[in-house]
């Protein structure tokens, strides 16, 4: 028996670490798997050091279904195209993981079978996907799919982080400023006024400037506070579920992450849908990558209402979650039963909405944060200028 430590997720997203004795990785999976968690990684204690399982990436992910998609629409069996993946990957950890999934494969496993043993190195929505493939007998067709899928999902992902980089460079920026200014120019003019003449702003700068200088380790040790504060509570499932609500009700950022979601959600639906998974497994598994545990939640009163018999936008518009735009197409694909080529043009749409949304955000970050910038260097100067004229006046006396 080895002995390993694993973390999860349950169905609310709440991140769970535990430790298993096991006679493999795959018994380790599968026990996690019985309790109803995904695994994101495990590891095992070896010989002193820790062995990682390789978790694909979306962009890793979109490489792979287009090779072995390309690879099947050629003629060539799973076995032989897997053979070919995993000895072409440069990756050493996802080669290794390949390479288990070909020889199970190879000794009559079936593929989602063989994902399904390394459930922490693969998301569910892939290894559903393959499942549903194989049982429909369009595999080459479903890895075209879930290339697409994961291509679009790694181009809004980079998007989202792209777009980020300045307004987190501007925001460096005004911290620096602010330290420069803390340690370096206001003690200068400190001499230059005695404290009793100095006004409220005066005060409070310079007060401020002397705690940066004198009690800088304070301030570190409570940022750090702060910060260990802000992810011990986001880990308690009560805390989680109310930043996320909180998250979708902000002004500008709340509207992006609803299109997201519902891009994310029209995509996930689409090819689960189209693959002939039953509706229901659909919602459940879709809930899943939206990472959002109030969105899960509501899902739970979706996927009832579903079950007992109620339209799909009918289900989801009483989440008030979703836009009531978004409840009414899924309602003309429904009554039309189109839904999979419906859910897929929608989900083009609202990914289109949501890398304008971003650039829109991003265009009102960016003056924001120089307007921050000048407050604090004006309120500086309006401190520092009546100390300046000061002194050149007392000068001009002399």
């Amino acid at each position: 028996m080895k002995n390993y430590s694993y973390v999860a997720k349950d169905t609310t997203g709440k991140t769970i670490k535990g430790t298993y004795e096991a006679d493999s990785e795959q018994e380790l999976l599968e026990k996690i798997y019985e309790q109803g968690l995904f695994c994101v990684s495990y590891s095992e204690a070896l010989g002193g050091g820790r062995k990682t399982a390789h978790r694909f990436n979306t962009a890793e992910l979109a490489y792979c279904c287009r090779q072995l998609s390309a690879m099947m629409s050629s003629g060539l069996t799973i076995v032989k195209a897997l053979d070919i993946l995993y000895k072409e990957e440069e990756n050493k950890g996802a080669k290794e993981v390949w390479k288990q999934v070909y020889e199970e494969v190879q000794k009559g496993e079936s593929f989602s079978g063989a994902l399904d043993a390394k459930r922490g190195c693969f998301p569910d929505f892939f290894i559903s996907m393959v499942d549903a493939g194989e049982i429909s007998g369009s595999l080459d067709i479903t890895m075209k799919r879930l290339q697409e899928y994961y291509a679009n999902t790694n181009k809004l992902n980079n998007k989202v982080k792209g777009a980020m980089i300045y307004p987190c460079v501007l925001l460096v920026l005004v911290i620096a400023v602010v330290i420069l200014m803390s340690v370096k120019i206001l003690p200068i003019f400190r001499s230059m006024m005695p404290e009793e003449k100095m006004n409220v702003l005066q005060k409070a700068l310079f007060g401020f400037s002397d705690f940066v200088i004198n009690k800088w380790y304070a301030l570190l040790i409570g940022v750090v506070v702060v910060i260990g504060v802000i992810v011990y509570a986001l880990k308690v499932e009560s805390v989680r579920l109310k930043f996320d609500q909180a998250k979708l009700k902000m002004p500008l950022i709340g509207p992006l992450m609803v299109k997201i979601a519902e891009g994310r959600f029209s995509r996930t639906l689409s090819s689960l849908y189209s693959s002939g998974i039953p509706m229901v497994d659909c919602l459940e598994r879709s809930s899943r990558i939206l990472n959002n545990t109030y969105i899960d939640k509501m899902f739970v009163q979706v996927v009832d209402e579903v079950k007992q018999g109620s339209p799909v936008s009918t289900a989801l518009s009483k989440t008030e979650i979703f836009e009531g735009m978004f409840c009414s197409i899924i309602y003309v694909g429904e009554e039309s039963g189109a839904l999979d080529d419906i859910l897929e043009k929608t989900a083009d749409f609202y990914e289109e909405e949501a890398d304008s949304a971003v650039t829109r955000l991003v265009g009102l970050m960016e003056p924001l944060m120089i307007i921050v910038l000048g407050v604090g260097i004006g309120l500086v100067l309006a401190a520092v200028f009546p100390m300046l004229y000061g002194g050149i006046a007392e000068m001009e006396k002399e």
